[in-house]
Formats: C-alpha cells, sequence, structure tokens
C-alpha cells in the first residue's frame, strides 16, 4: 500500500483527496494537515510513503516547508498539488525535493498515476506544464547565450574597458580587489576574450561605453 499524508490547507479540498485516494486497492491516506507545521508532526506518526502537498498555504509555504520535511524523513517522496501553473514554480517545487507536481484542475486518473509513479521512484509534471518548462528552459538557455554576463559583470565590464584599474573598480562597486578580479576572469572567460582591446572592442559593439565617464579617459583598443 502507498500510504498518503495530505497536506493542504482546505478541509473540503483534503475531505475530496482522501476520497479518492481511499477508492483505490493499492493506496490509502494516513493522515492530513492543513499547514507545513502540523505536517511535521503528522509525518512523525503517520510514517507516509508520500507526502501530497499544496505550494500556498497559511504561514510556511509548501516549497519553504518541504527540505524540513525531507530533512526529517529523506525516503519520503513529495508530490504537490497546486492551483500554481508558473513553471517558476514546478522549478522551484524540484529544486526543494519536490518528485512530482500536478495542477489542481487535472483529472483525479491523472493524479492518481501521478502517486503511482511518484511513489514507485519516478518522476512526474503535468504535460501542459511540462512543455511550458522546456519552452521556458530553452528560451533562458538562449538568452544565456546572448548574453552570458551578470549584471555586475556588465559594470565590471564596462568600467574596464573605460580604463579603470581592479582597484579602482573594486572601490567603485565596494567590492574587494580579489572579487573585481575575479570579475575581470570570469568576464574574459564567458565572451572568450585574450586582451584589454578585445575587451573595449566587445563593450564599444554593445553600447556599453555610451554614458562614459568625463573624468576617466576611455581606454584605447590598443592598449
Amino acid at each position: 500500500m502507498i500510504r498518503v499524508l495530505i497536506v493542504d490547507d482546505h478541509a473540503v479540498v483534503r475531505s475530496g483527496l482522501r476520497m479518492l485516494i481511499d477508492a483505490e486497492d493499492d493506496m490509502e491516506t494516513v493522515g492530513e494537515a492543513g499547514n507545513v507545521r502540523d505536517a511535521v508532526f503528522e509525518a512523525r506518526s503517520t510514517t507516509p510513503d508520500l507526502i501530497l502537498m499544496d505550494v500556498v498555504m497559511p504561514g510556511e509555504s509548501g516549497l519553504q516547508g518541504m527540505p524540513k520535511l525531507l530533512h526529517e524523513h529523506p525516503d519520503v517522496k513529495v508530490l504537490v498539488l497546486s492551483m500554481q501553473d508558473d513553471p517558476r514554480y514546478v522549478r522551484e517545487a524540484f529544486a526543494a525535493g519536490a518528485r512530482g507536481y500536478v495542477l489542481k484542475e487535472a483529472a483525479d486518473v491523472e493524479l492518481v498515476s501521478a502517486i503511482r509513479e511518484v511513489a514507485r521512484g519516478g518522476r512526474y509534471v503535468h504535460p501542459e506544464l511540462g512543455a511550458r518548462l522546456v519552452a521556458a528552459e530553452a528560451e533562458a538557455e538562449r538568452l544565456a547565450e546572448e548574453d552570458p554576463l551578470s549584471d555586475r559583470e556588465r559594470e565590471v565590464l564596462r568600467l574596464l574597458a573605460l580604463g579603470y584599474t581592479n582597484q579602482e573598480i573594486a572601490a567603485q562597486l565596494f567590492i574587494s580587489v580579489r572579487t573585481a578580479e575575479t570579475h575581470r576572469a570570469h568576464v574574459m572567460q564567458k565572451l572568450r576574450l585574450g586582451s584589454r582591446a578585445e575587451l573595449v572592442r566587445h563593450a564599444i559593439a554593445h553600447g556599453m561605453l555610451e554614458d562614459t565617464d568625463p573624468g576617466k579617459p576611455q581606454s584605447s583598443p590598443a592598449s
């Protein structure tokens, strides 16, 4: 039997899920909780195989409480059941330790299938959400390839192209000289640049020197 703990702040939802789960021959509801705190205590006393967890709840969210539950019960599987259909929630749920993500609008048969898949050690994502997640990751990868630098690295690049030294960049950005040097190394590596001249040309080509500091002469590409 798959022992399921239901965690949702709505009693009506918990009641409906209990009826759905208990109607199956290979699973049973062993406990309910309306928030993460109660879920921790319920998990201790009921030792579920799977926790069916909502995301948005009073106090700690399901995503915030998941690491705590999994720390105490490392063998339990977590299947998120949520109304949140943004791919970011899916990504955050899996990062927190979830093994599956199903929308509350999903048909009963889909939820039951997801419970079985996650309980046996697999992963499950609502098909539509899975497609959105793949598309979002592809877009993020495309944008990263177009501009692989972080905001801080772009600022370091701009200052380097303007002729600032590592010491001056550190003072300008309120960081250590070592951190400035690290940012510079990352910039050169990510952009595959081998010299300051190439760095300056890159900055000019991407319009990064349009707002130059009049008190600091721009470096010559040949320097």
